[in-house]
């Protein structure tokens, strides 16, 4: 009997969101710690490389990037076909979340938090990272999702960050021509798929007894 691999979560943050995401859809199931951020807890600091959620200790060892725990997630069970897109295939997918986490990701910080960075100009970050929203508008047009007509790793592990980017400024991002991506993101965010990743955990610290993730999980140690 193994023990339950550990995910050490933040409920906000955009890579730990895709990471349950990813987790609850193919049905694993993992003891859940909310960390504080402005103070985090040393058995995490312990754990994780590089201090930063998501972060999922297994048997084998830790994985410390969202992605990787998707695609662990996914290939122990992926029932919803979200490594096997309409179009395209795995590169194309990785690929466009490359493009996300890179370039992108660069400008929604400098947008979002254009206070932490003395040369950063609000306006021209947000419109730098519109490019790629308008990628994918046009995109999501033949199926509704980024790779035709079922959602993938590629749409999931996106959302999260462009929930973020429309949170910024949400009339700003309400009132641009955007119906694809408008669509697919209200959608995302009223689903029960969403909904079940967001509940509110108190934060954990060493001896608190385990909670478990997806939040309905009663078994306690997979085989």
């Amino acid at each position: 009997m193994s023990v339950c691999p550990i995910l050490y979560s933040f409920r906000r943050c955009p890579y730990a969101i895709r990471a349950r995401l990813a987790i609850a859809a193919s049905g694993q199931v993992v003891e859940l710690r909310e960390i504080v951020l402005r103070d985090k807890a040393p058995d995490f600091l312990n754990t994780s490389p590089t201090a930063t959620v998501p972060c999922l200790k297994l048997d084998s060892g830790v994985l410390d990037e969202s992605l990787e725990i998707m695609q662990w997630a996914l290939e122990l069970a992926d029932p919803e076909n979200w490594l096997q897109p309409d179009r395209g295939g795995t590169a194309q997918m990785l690929t466009l979340i490359a493009e996300c986490d890179g370039p992108f990701k660069t400008h929604l910080d400098r947008y979002k938090y254009s206070t932490r960075y003395p040369d950063a100009q609000r306006e021209k970050e947000r419109s730098a990272a519109s490019r790629f929203l308008v990628e994918l508008d046009t995109r999501l047009k033949p199926g509704g999702w980024l790779f035709g007509g079922h959602a993938t790793i590629a749409d999931f592990a996106i959302l999260p960050f462009v929930r973020q980017f429309a949170n910024s400024d949400r009339p700003w991002f309400d009132a641009q021509n955007w119906q694809n991506l408008k669509t697919w993101l209200e959608s995302f965010e009223a689903s029960n798929r969403f909904q079940s990743v967001m509940p509110k955990w108190k934060p954990w610290r060493a001896g608190d007894e385990a909670t478990f993730f997806p939040p309905e999980t009663e078994v306690v140690h997979p085989i």
